[in-house]
């Protein structure tokens, strides 16, 4: 072969990428992953455009991907623009009935058919549900106490309309799956009276990747993964080496509940859980599909 006759570079390069990914389709085929998508992550278009196409290509490559989505900066901003004023305990917000209404709009309508909207410009077919479809997700009131700093005294706060999942039925999600199509779930739930609930919805995610015996929950958000004390990123982590950061305080604030919500997820029984930013172009795709991958693993060996 002569020289005019050589491989394009970009075009080796695609090739090359097929090959490293062969052995993950192979493994991974006919398996559930869970994603979770953060609010913050939709902020932008072109990324959100990305997102969808990834979740695309994992549906046509044979992976069953199930979308959690989350809208907290969206509830904010409406809640603002009706004059309505957030509190929050442990990143909670506190939801009373106004809100609790506000909340469900928002998630299970504008933003959950958004994305409903972008997997099908990408090509691919979503049904859009909350846990409150079907029976999918029953959940019960959630109770949180807290420490006053000063007096080193607990007090319980009642955060309103916040849920937390109790059981899944993942019936409705492998019908949707079954027939083709991309499961989107807006964080909603509902108790065994009818009450509606507003769940965090990495939580949400954790609880579904759990029902669904996930092979992986990724729970994309706007920030790398975890980073050490020096700024790099730690890639690999074991439950009891998370508990290690957290005493030494490399693992503070909003972290803590997310890998706690990876922890839950692995003790379930998922294969790993990952924390990386979805502002990354294609994130999803170099987290799965190449060996290096861009966020934080979690897994108990």
């Amino acid at each position: 072969m002569t020289d005019d006759h050589a491989p394009d570079p970009q075009q080796l390069a695609k090739a090359e990428t097929l090959v490293e990914a062969l052995p993950y389709l192979q493994r991974f085929a006919g398996a559930t992953f869970v994603v979770k998508y953060g609010g913050h992550a939709m902020g932008d278009a072109q990324a959100a455009h990305d997102f969808a196409q990834d979740i695309v290509l994992l549906k046509a490559v044979g992976i069953n991907p199930v979308v959690v989505h989350g809208g907290g900066p969206q509830i904010g901003a409406m809640l603002k623009k009706l004059g309505v004023e957030s509190e929050f305990v442990d990143g909670l917000r506190v939801t009373d009935a106004e809100t609790a209404k506000v909340a469900e709009m928002v998630l299970s309508g504008a933003i959950n058919k958004e994305l409903v909207s972008w997997i099908g410009q990408a090509g691919g077919r979503a049904v859009g549900i909350s846990g409150k479809d079907g029976g999918f997700l029953r959940a019960r009131k959630v109770e949180r106490t807290v420490r006053d700093p000063e007096s080193n005294i607990e007090r319980a706060v009642d955060l309103g309309f916040v849920g937390e999942p109790v059981a899944v039925d993942r019936s409705i999600i492998d019908t949707i799956s079954e027939a083709g199509m991309i499961p989107v779930v807006a964080p909603v739930g509902v108790d065994g009276e009818g009450q509606t609930y507003n769940i965090n919805a990495d939580t949400m995610a954790g609880a579904v990747a759990g029902a669904m015996g996930a092979k992986r929950l990724f729970l994309l958000t706007d920030v790398a993964g975890v980073l050490d004390k020096q700024g790099a990123l730690l890639t690999d982590l074991t439950p009891d080496a998370i508990g290690v950061l957290k005493s030494d305080g490399t693992i503070s604030g909003g972290m803590i509940p997310k890998l706690d919500t990876c922890i839950d997820a692995v003790e379930a029984g998922v294969e790993a859980a990952v924390i990386l930013d979805g502002r990354v172009p294609h994130g999803l795709l170099l987290e799965f599909f190449t060996r290096a991958g861009v966020g934080t693993m979690v897994r108990k060996v």
